[in-house]
């Protein structure tokens, strides 16, 4: 399976010699949850959008420091090559930005939160399990980072995770036992390490500093990065098998 990353933003300039680029993130991440997926990657913050959504089998979007709603010449393109590719039945995945970005294509709505910031190590409850998310826990932990939220979901989205502080954690698209899309806003991705420079390096200048002080002192507890991750991966196969039966 290829997988087409669709890259929306960058590290930040002082992390990146230590944690390097975004793209060779997710390929650490899914890599223990699929080995032997190959991975093709697009700038799509620079305006590197797919000729085509048949270029790869599936599809992920990263996160980003922008907003849905910044006026960027790549956002709409963006936009418009997620509804094709869900119309050509290549399933896709949304992290954060990518979470945000999704649900707006699809007919939803992503806003910044007057919940302020969320940082650090959140739980999440799961509110629906479908069949790929067989043995998943009544809640999950994962690394957050994010002042933007979606605030309305499309009509044919199903809420699978939801917490206090983020009402749409992670969505999936379409009948729920076999998605065309699925999304989650934090960021499983992120090790304990790359999280915590973050808040760090955010904490008391973008991130208000009692936020990154609770954030901080949430650290050091287990996350569910690959629970997620072979989450996607089963999501990713059973919709691709799907595709090349029909």
């Amino acid at each position: 399976m290829l997988i087409g990353i669709l890259q929306t933003g960058d590290v930040p300039e002082a992390l990146a010699p230590r944690y390097g680029e975004y793209v060779p993130m997710f390929e650490a991440w899914l890599r223990p949850a699929g080995p032997g997926l190959s991975y093709r990657a697009y700038a799509a913050h620079n305006c590197d959008i797919p000729a085509s959504p048949a270029e790869c089998d599936a599809w992920l979007i990263t996160g980003s420091k922008h907003g849905v709603y910044d006026d960027l010449p790549w956002i709409e393109p963006l936009k418009a090559f997620l509804r094709a590719a869900r119309a050509a039945g290549r399933p896709i995945v949304g992290i954060c930005f990518g979470h945000q970005i999704l649900a707006e294509a699809l007919g939803g709505r992503a806003a910044k939160s007057g919940k302020g910031w969320g940082a650090g190590v959140h739980d999440y409850q799961v509110v629906h399990r479908p069949g790929w998310m067989a043995g998943a826990p009544d809640s999950f932990a994962i690394h957050a980072m994010h002042q933007d939220q979606v605030t309305a979901i499309p009509e044919d989205a199903t809420v699978l995770a939801a917490s206090p502080f983020c009402e749409f954690a992670m969505l999936a698209y379409g009948d729920p036992e076999a998605p065309d899309a699925i999304s989650i806003q934090p960021h499983p991705e992120f090790d304990e390490d790359y999280a915590r420079a973050l808040v760090e390096m955010r904490s008391g200048f973008a991130i208000p500093v009692e936020c990154g002080e609770a954030a901080l002192a949430s650290f050091g507890r287990a996350v569910n990065q690959q629970d997620f991750a072979r989450w996607c991966i089963d999501f990713l196969r059973a919709a691709t098998a799907r595709r090349n039966a029909a």
